[in-house]
């Protein structure tokens, strides 16, 4: 596992917008952890006008801040590229380029991995870190700087990131949408060649889920730091549906679960999600992945795998 970077950057159409442009906020480079490797962020954003500035804000307080932030307009109809122009033209390390793709509705997953991965064949200049983070949340000061120290201080690490959390009744709670150990789709931060050994993201609902198995499967390390509390504005599951549910059922055929798993994952979503018809609407999702071939997002081996972690999760956490 080597350290070697992989090539990114914006092209010659698109260049560092200046006007007005602010220092890097960087309050000492020399003194922070991993300062000397380049972190790029990609930001897809979709009619985020609501949440976007102030988690962009978030981002320009970071004591140690990505060198490059992309943020990708999807085809927005409210202000989000307003806000994110008038971010770019503040600080120099802040890109904002639009996407022009069709209304689709909803797409749980799909749709922002194609945005992301539109960013990410914008970029030229090299990178040691790649994140994909949403346009609704809100990093504590030091997220960055912790993450990259732990990077540093892990070298077999892949993936790391914090927790995520939202308001109930005046109180921030941890989002239960999944166990504390896994690193969510919001937030996730990679080293560039672990980044690459797994292929990138799959555009695919589950693709969060994806990655971390084919990351394990490789050899890489995947951690969250517990102390690291991001808010989230719009709670996973806003905009959730019947279809969406049956999404996440052909998701789990995609992800070689098997009957067994893909019932118990069904079940402990249901009872996290207050959602009892969500069982059904997997298993119609799981049926019709099986019936209509379906592809996989992973291989038989790399399937194979998968169930022995889930089988070992399952029962390290029964017993």
């Amino acid at each position: 596992m080597g350290s070697a970077r992989c090539s990114g950057g914006l092209p010659p159409a698109i260049t560092w917008s200046t006007q007005n442009a602010r220092a890097n906020n960087r309050k000492s480079l020399e003194l922070t952890d991993g300062s000397d490797k380049r972190l790029t962020v990609i930001m897809p954003a979709h009619n985020e006008a609501g949440q976007l500035g102030a988690c962009l804000e978030s981002f320009a307080e970071q004591e140690r801040p990505p060198d490059m932030l992309l943020i990708v307009d999807d085809n927005s109809t409210d202000r989000t590229g307003d806000i994110a122009a008038d971010f770019a033209s503040r600080y120099p390390w802040i890109q904002a380029i639009r996407r022009e793709s069709p209304e689709q509705g909803h797409q749980p997953g799909a749709k922002v991995v194609e945005c992301f991965n539109f960013g990410l064949e914008q970029l030229r200049e090299p990178y040691d870190y790649i994140g994909k983070f949403d346009a609704d949340i809100l990093l504590p000061p030091d997220y960055f700087e912790k993450v990259l120290e732990a990077f540093e201080q892990n070298p077999g690490l892949g993936i790391c990131g914090g927790h995520l959390y939202v308001e109930r009744n005046g109180k921030m709670v941890y989002e239960p949408i999944s166990g504390p150990e896994h690193v969510r789709g919001p937030i996730k931060l990679y080293s560039a060649p672990c980044f690459r050994t797994i292929g990138g993201l799959r555009p695919s609902i589950g693709w969060d889920t994806a990655d971390t198995l084919l990351a394990r499967f490789h050899g890489y390390g995947v951690k969250t730091l517990p102390g690291l509390r991001v808010r989230h504005l719009r709670p996973t599951g806003f905009a959730y549906s019947a279809r969406n549910a049956r999404l996440q059922g052909e998701s789990l055929y995609q992800l070689r679960y098997g009957i067994g798993i893909s019932l118990l994952s069904s079940l402990k979503m249901a009872w996290k999600r207050r959602k009892p018809l969500l069982p059904f609407y997997h298993l119609a999702g799981y049926l019709r992945a099986v019936f209509s071939g379906k592809g996989r997002m992973l291989t038989r081996q790399e399937g194979a795998f998968a169930r022995q972690w889930r089988w070992r999760e399952i029962r390290r956490k029964l017993l």
